[in-house]
C-alpha cells in the first residue's frame, strides 16, 4: 500500500502538497508508520518555528495521512 501526507487547503480540499526538492514530484509512504514519522517531524518543525516567532500558528488538524 501507499500513503501520502494531505494537507487541508482552501476551500477545504485535501491535497498532498508535499513535493521531492529535486523534482517536485508528490511524494508517497510505503508505510503508514513512515508517513507518520515524517508528518511527525513535520509538525515539530512547525511548532519550533512558532516557538521562535518566525510563524504565528499553525493546526495540526489541517494535515492528515491517506491510503492512497
Amino acid at each position: 500500500m501507499t500513503y501520502e501526507v494531505q494537507t487541508l487547503t482552501y476551500p477545504d480540499i485535501w491535497e498532498n502538497t508535499w513535493t521531492d526538492s529535486l523534482d517536485d514530484t508528490p511524494v508517497t509512504f510505503a508505510t503508514y508508520e513512515a508517513a507518520e514519522a515524517e508528518l511527525a517531524d513535520h509538525l515539530r518543525a512547525m511548532a519550533y518555528a512558532v516557538k521562535q516567532g518566525h510563524l504565528e500558528d499553525y493546526n495540526a488538524a489541517d494535515y492528515r495521512i491517506k491510503k492512497v
